[in-house]
């Protein structure tokens, strides 16, 4: 979605020109709008590339911009925030995209229920919004410097320029991992794996030695059925031989008579000769018939043995459906699948036999690539060193040494097989120490001004706050330097209460505090030329006399912004 152009309104803040001197490799922050945050009752801000500072008394809330970034950034919702006796606020932000417009992002926070972020308008969560807001800012105030003191961090400055290296150890470490996991899991559970296979065992050898087929019972039942009846079969198949041929008066010789009746006609007349020959054929098969019964008639007893061994088939195959089934074609199908996890249980016997070969092979490369990554690490770690210090000393910390020590792991993790962490002391005499132990607030967001101008930002646009902290004179000069330099390459914004700083910057922004209808509200604006050299004296001299503005002349002409 693209922003709709706004016409410029009197009582906002007029849009700024773009820096000559900046090229910011990325969407820049064009826009920043501000509703109910804290002081601010409503705020629109248009910005540009280059250096930007906020300065103004203390207390007068120039920290606040910070907060409304910081919220786009995914920072914890904290109600606070929203000024007193309002129900929401909303901080919105437009990037700007080049030809395809401005892109805009907001996070709203409410005091009853929960809050909302939108990317273009469309509802997102705030891990999304945090995500995309993370590609194009970076806020470095004293409470987020602490992203410098985790090991990952520390252990990434050196890591960004040695990608092979990585990697390389990176898919070992996941090699050995995985065959490793699948050899601990088969010892863990070797004596299940023993009993499963003693089961599988049982259960495939049951239904082997019985060899059920597919439907076979059905005709075995048939059979039991007739061996259980013989007698009865017999008895009948001799009461109907009697009808038929046994019989004082039979059902063939009254037929035999039948034929001799037509006799005289069937000489005379077809139709009757065809009837005769009609009852000559019922003759024969009534004969044959017959014959087919006097075998079941004598067939009275069942053979015990067939009996038997039809009734213990039925009886292994009737087991089977009560353990397997419940119809043969269901024991048929779990004997496919025990077979099918015999196979895998085998080949996991077979497996650790060879996986502990495997394992340790694996862990040898997993060192040689872990050893590989600490040489280069090691190579890389006192040049870096070299060049963050130069510019770290520059900033008002003359006596400070770092370092980049590697610390090997108890066993080989992801990343490598040693720890990475900063050592750091900024006190001549004292020894160093871990960063995150020694370093104040302020030094970590020079040592992070530092990385920023050495290695680069990771964003189009970086935020300080804080980053002048307990420096002036020479220090200072320093430090607005090094943020000068920054924003060459980088939308750079400083909040700020040192006029070396003020004194380079591009862009001019006052925060200022008024009371309105009995309620503070903060404001902010740009300077004017004229303004920012009255801002820049009273920054100096707390004052704008004569004096203090020739100070304040010559510095901003010894900082070429006159």
């Amino acid at each position: 979605m693209t922003r709709k152009a706004r016409a410029p309104r009197a009582d906002k803040t007029a849009a700024l020109p773009r820096s000559p001197v900046t090229a910011p490799v990325g969407p820049a922050l064009a826009r920043l709008e501000v509703r109910n945050l804290a002081t601010i009752r409503e705020l629109e801000l248009d910005f540009a590339g280059g250096l930007s500072v906020f300065t103004g008394e203390t207390g007068a809330g120039k920290s606040i911009i910070v907060d409304a970034l910081g919220l786009l950034l995914g920072s914890r919702a904290n109600t606070d925030l929203i000024r007193t006796g309002e129900s929401d606020l909303l901080v919105t932000g437009f990037w700007n995209q080049g030809d395809v417009g401005d892109m805009s992002a907001s996070r709203r926070l409410a005091t009853q229920g929960r809050g909302v972020a939108r990317l273009d308008g469309e509802v997102v969560s705030v891990r999304e919004l945090q995500e995309w807001a993370q590609t194009r800012l970076t806020i470095h105030w004293q409470h987020s410097a602490v992203s410098l003191l985790g090991p990952a961090n520390q252990r990434a400055l050196l890591d960004r320029e040695l990608p092979a290296q990585t990697e390389a150890h990176a898919h070992a470490y996941r090699a050995w991992q995985e065959a490793r996991a699948r050899l601990e899991g088969l010892r863990a559970n070797e004596r299940e794996r023993a009993w499963q296979l003693d089961l599988l065992t049982f259960q495939s050898r049951e239904i082997a030695e019985t060899a059920p087929q597919s439907g076979e019972e059905e005709p075995l039942q048939a059979e039991l059925n007739r061996l259980a009846h013989l007698e009865t079969i017999a008895q009948s198949a001799a009461g109907a031989l009697t009808l038929i041929m046994d019989g004082e008066e039979n059902a063939l010789g009254f037929l035999a008579e039948a034929v001799r009746a037509l006799n005289a006609s069937a000489r005379y007349d077809d139709a009757s000769a065809a009837l005769q020959q009609e009852l000559r054929d019922a003759l024969d098969s009534l004969q044959a018939v017959s014959g087919e019964l006097r075998a079941v008639a004598e067939d009275g007893a069942a053979d015990p043995e067939e009996l038997a061994r039809v009734e213990g088939r039925l009886g292994a195959l009737g087991k089977l459906r009560t353990k397997y089934g419940p119809t043969l074609d269901d024991v048929l199908d779990f004997q496919a699948g025990v077979e099918e996890e015999l196979a895998a249980l085998t080949r996991d016997e077979q497996d650790a036999g060879s996986l502990d070969a495997d394992v340790e092979a694996l862990l040898a490369e997993l060192r040689r690539a872990g050893s590989a990554l600490d040489a280069a690490r090691t190579q890389r770690a006192a040049p870096l060193a070299a060049e963050l210090l130069a510019v770290i000393r520059e900033l008002g910390m003359p006596h400070a040494r770092l370092e980049f020590r590697l610390q090997p792991l108890s066993e080989p993790a992801l990343y490598g097989l040693s720890d990475v962490t900063i050592q750091f002391t900024a006190n001549p005499g004292e020894d160093l120490a871990p960063l995150s132990d020694v370093a104040s607030g302020g030094e970590l967001s020079r040592v992070m001004l530092a990385i920023s101008t050495v290695l680069g930002a990771d964003t189009p646009a970086v935020v300080f706050d804080e980053v002048d902290a307990g420096i002036g004179g020479s220090a200072a000069l320093a430090v607005a330097e090094q943020l000068h330099r920054l924003a060459r390459s980088r939308q750079v914004m400083v909040v700020t209460h040192l006029a070396q700083i003020a004194a380079r910057a591009d862009h001019h922004f006052k925060v200022e505090k008024a009371v309105e209808g009995g309620r503070t509200v903060s404001h902010v604006r740009p300077l004017s030329p004229d303004e920012r050299l009255e801002e820049i004296a009273r920054m100096l001299g707390g004052n704008t006399s004569e004096a203090a503005l020739g100070h304040a002349r010559e510095l901003m002409a010894g900082q070429g912004a006159l």
